[in-house]
């Protein structure tokens, strides 16, 4: 039985995001996970740019879990990026990712929960029509 894993000291929480290639079809790509503690090592580093023993006291985690941690963190970004492949950023104990989708031919809009395997829709489950497209959230400035 492996060692329960230790907790990691994040700045903050980040919320489920989803980065995918302009012009691909979320259908055809395949999906890469970044943990949170993956992009707080590459947000430590890269932006703030602090060493790895700064880095590594600041998560409160031993310097070769750091290594470990920061280095899957840039495979798994190099990877992605050079193989046009979406990067979902982890919320940590995720129980999935909502995304709302939009019939262009009936208007009908509905939402599916992905947790593991994003892939589109095939047809609008209300006119089988194959003509959908992920809606786009919209967000009122309030003044």
């Amino acid at each position: 039985m492996p060692r329960p894993r230790k907790n990691r000291r994040l700045r903050k929480h980040h919320q489920v995001k989803i980065f995918k290639p302009v012009g691909v079809r979320l259908s055809s790509c395949q999906t890469v996970v970044l943990l949170p503690e993956e992009l707080e090592a590459l947000r430590l580093v890269e932006v703030e740019g602090q060493y790895q023993t700064q880095a590594c006291e600041t998560m409160d985690v031993a310097r070769s879990t750091f290594q470990r941690i920061l280095a899957e963190a840039r495979r798994k970004v190099a990877v992605a990026l050079s193989e046009d492949m979406i990067i979902v950023v982890s919320a940590g104990d995720v129980r999935g990712i909502r995304v709302r989708w939009k019939c262009c031919n009936c208007g009908e809009s509905w939402r599916v929960l992905y947790r593991n395997d994003y892939k589109e829709p095939e047809e609008c489950p209300y006119c089988a029509s194959h003509m959908i497209r992920e809606a786009q959230t919209r967000r009122h400035r309030r003044q």
